[in-house]
């Protein structure tokens, strides 16, 4: 039980269904949702079109997205991949010619085909229950009558605004400028999408006229997208791979997605005695840093389009992750610049909804960085995500970047079983910082007995690029215990990620956390 006296929040108990997000306003809409008598697809999927309105500079209509569910008295986990692919004339050998090492950033060559709203036509045709048009409702209403800024999203919108190029300075800045919490965002073109979309499903994205403004938006940034890009771009059900750690199994998306890294993690970590250390010290931060580099070292060798991925056996066996974890030194940091990754970024969304029959959604959907590529088609104001920036462009490598194949992707939902039957839909935003994410906040579960909001709380620290970021919620005392041995130690300019996830207790009470680093909750009935 949590210190009342210590500022904190607890977790959310309900009995009947139960949403958690970033923004109480999507949390809000799901647990509607629910009670008009939809299910947890039609929930989630009304929730996380809405935080495109809600958080701009994190998802929104031109991104991806990838879905773990678990049908209503069913065991099995469902794995749904709407990441979309690059457009067919994309060659890396061409951006190569123009003399760059890595995908711009703020490029058309970053834009790769957005592939969520195909998933969510085809997931709420499989498994909703309330159909397309009700579930985009809430959603076209709010990106017409306007929604307040949050204080997160302000801070963020406020650090990407240079981000931003050509009209999507016209649709994301309030007279030029980045809005502060309180100010109304509204995005009417983006209402008028959604109410084709619900009327016509995905023929209403992919092809006419808004896949027009689309592709002419790409072209007259040098893009080499066409409409046959788009009407081809299709998401597709796999998979899912798992792994076992504290008498819980994680299951993850399998390749393009990087939910293999989590898995690897778990299995470095299962060769120390992480539960004996002090969940907050340095130790166990030590660890956790060197099982990073090594996991994320092996995941950009390693993962990229399904089609390209050969060795995910490999990555996911234990006498891999037994190798991998012979090389730690308990007392020593090893180089720091092994996860170098192509690209990376911290915006994201994440949405968990469970229902009264226990359905179980985990989706997760972004843009990449904030506000994508910063190109926006111009009459719809549609803000493409630069997904393709992971991509790499090194020749011949699984992951180099090329026509109709998906990017390494970093977005991963998650979900936990235990003893075969669903236990926790979560997840850990953060880009990068995904699968450490993951690998910490189930450890926080099992090796520290934590409930669900203590898990997410807890503070994080995540060894990215030269850095050992170590959030303000350690001591010095800890900073300087790591820097002795010889991590780069630097406290990250915002929070770590974000997090939220629910647990089905065996009573059949649900059990809600929520990140604190968001403005999100969650909220049940």
């Amino acid at each position: 039980m949590r210190d009342f006296q210590i500022n904190g929040r607890s977790a959310t108990y309900a009995a009947n269904g139960m949403c958690a997000t970033s923004h109480p306003l999507a949390a809000k809409v799901a647990v509607q949702m629910l009670e008009a008598g939809g299910n947890a697809v039609d929930a989630a999927i009304a929730g996380a079109v809405l935080l495109g309105i809600c958080e701009p500079q994190m998802t929104g209509i031109g991104g991806d997205c990838f879905v773990l569910l678990t049908p209503a008295g069913e065991d099995r986990v469902i794995a749904l991949n709407g990441s979309g692919r690059a457009p067919a004339g994309l060659d890396a050998a061409q951006i190569r010619a123009k003399g760059l090492s890595t995908v711009p950033l703020g490029g058309p060559e970053a834009v790769t085909i957005p592939g969520a709203i195909d998933a969510f036509c085809k997931l709420s045709k499989d498994y909703g229950k309330l159909g397309l048009k009700a579930a985009l409702a809430p959603a076209i209403h709010y990106a017409e009558a306007g929604v307040p800024v949050a204080p997160r999203v302000a801070f963020d919108w406020a650090q990407a605004v240079d981000a931003l190029q050509g009209t999507a300075r016209d649709q994301y800045l309030l007279n030029g400028k980045a809005p502060v919490a309180g100010q109304m965002f509204r995005a009417p073109g983006q209402a008028e999408v959604l109410r084709r979309i619900g009327l016509e499903g995905r023929a209403g994205f992919y092809e006419g006229e808004i896949a027009e403004d689309m592709v002419a938006a790409l072209t007259a940034a040098g893009g080499v997208h066409t409409m046959d890009d788009f009407a081809n771009c299709r998401a597709d059900y796999t998979d899912p791979v798992t792994g076992g750690y504290g008498g819980l199994d994680l299951w993850e998306h399998p390749p393009n997605g990087q939910g293999a890294t989590a898995i690897l993690m778990l299995n470095i970590l299962k060769h120390f005695e992480i539960a004996g250390m002090d969940p907050f010290g340095a130790q166990r931060a030590h660890i956790e840093a060197e099982a990073a580099k090594l996991a994320y070292d092996t995941r950009n060798r390693l993962i990229a389009d399904p089609d390209h991925t050969h060795r995910l056996a490999h990555m996911l066996s234990a006498d891999t992750a037994a190798k991998l974890a012979g090389l730690i030194d308990p007392k020593r940091a090893m180089p720091a610049d092994l996860p170098g990754a192509e690209a990376v970024h911290k915006d994201t969304i994440y949405i968990t909804v469970v229902d009264k029959d226990r359905m179980c959604v985990s989706l997760i959907y972004s843009v990449f960085h904030s506000f994508g590529s910063g190109i926006a088609s111009d009459k719809f104001g549609v803000l493409f995500q630069n997904r393709g920036a992971g991509f790499t462009l090194e020749e011949g490598h699984i992951n180099e970047a090329k026509g109709g194949k998906r990017p390494m992707h970093t977005i991963i939902p998650a979900m936990l079983m235990k003893d075969g039957k669903p236990h926790m839909p979560f997840g850990v935003m953060g880009g990068q910082y995904q699968p450490n994410g993951h690998a910490r906040f189930v450890t926080n579960l099992t090796d520290f007995g934590m409930d669900v909001q203590e898990a997410i709380d807890a503070p994080r620290s995540f060894a990215e690029g030269l850095d050992l970021k170590v959030e303000r919620g350690y001591s010095d005392a800890v900073r300087a215990e790591l820097s002795e041995m010889g991590h780069n130690v630097s406290i990250p300019d915002g929070p770590i990620g974000g997090g939220q996830a629910i647990e089905l207790r065996d009573d059949g009470v649900l059990v809600g956390g929520s990140d604190p680093r968001k403005d999100g909750c969650a909220l049940g009935y």
